[in-house]
């Protein structure tokens, strides 16, 4: 019980963490948050180019993995990965290995839209 509590409280500062520099980066610069989202999944797909993200994964599991920086690391490890079969398998190992996210993710998107009815703001 004690290891399940300590695994969530890993996850939890990591996770937290990150999603702290991206608001420090929201409030204190003038960055645009589909900059940041870019500058995030890019630095968890350099992190991992060198090795560095896995290790972050390791410790911290879904506090790593879930915010957009996860995706890079995916991208990156997939790839990796793909590469031992070629350079096909270097351009596609990144999407095959991101596949099911994207896909839930677009599936989910879809029912939502079905559910809830869109309008704008006032």
């Amino acid at each position: 019980m004690i290891e399940i509590i300590y695994g969530f409280l890993k996850a939890f500062v990591v996770g937290g963490a990150i999603c702290t520099i991206a608001q420090l980066f929201i409030n204190k610069t003038k960055l645009t948050s589909g900059k940041i989202l870019v500058y995030f999944l890019l630095a968890g797909l350099f992190l991992q180019s060198f090795g560095i993200y896995e290790y972050i994964v390791d410790f911290a599991g879904a506090g790593a993995t879930v915010p957009i920086s996860g995706f890079g690391y995916l991208l990156a490890e997939g790839a990796i990965k793909g590469a031992n079969s070629g350079l096909y398998g270097a351009i596609t190992g990144g999407l095959a290995s991101a596949s099911a996210g994207v896909t839930s993710a677009i599936v989910f998107g879809y029912l939502f839209a079905l559910i809830f009815k869109t309008h704008s703001k006032n």
